[in-house]
């Protein structure tokens, strides 16, 4: 399987389950790791045959500026399933860390890996 990765994504959302975090916006750092549908761009050498990292980021930015998570895991939850049902990727790794959360580390967060239903 072909797999496309972006990495150190920042990303600004409303995160958490106290009163400030549901105000104040925290940048997200995400990595993903997005199995290609099929690998036709390799012979092809054409976007159209291939999925478009810009497109995607775009996408995940406009999601995650209009809605407020309490938990780390059901926004990557929420990001694997549009990864794997808007872009019909096979299979995919949502990594989501929230910066300097907790004091003397550099970030917490999770990582999760789903694959498509069949």
């Amino acid at each position: 399987m072909d797999i496309i990765f972006l990495r150190e994504l920042k990303v600004d959302t409303l995160i958490g389950v106290y009163d400030w975090e549901r105000i104040v916006p925290q940048t997200l750092q995400i990595d993903l790791d997005i199995g290609m549908p099929n690998s036709r761009a390799c012979q092809s050498d054409d976007l159209v045959d291939a999925l478009d990292y810009a497109d995607i980021v775009k996408h995940l930015k406009k999601v995650l500026a209009s809605r407020h998570f309490n938990l780390l895991e059901a926004l990557a939850e929420h990001i694997a399933q549009i990864l794997l049902k808007d872009f019909n990727a096979p299979w995919v790794k949502v990594s989501v860390a929230k910066l300097q959360a907790i004091r003397g580390s550099k970030m917490v967060g999770i990582s999760i890996e789903r694959g498509q239903v069949k």
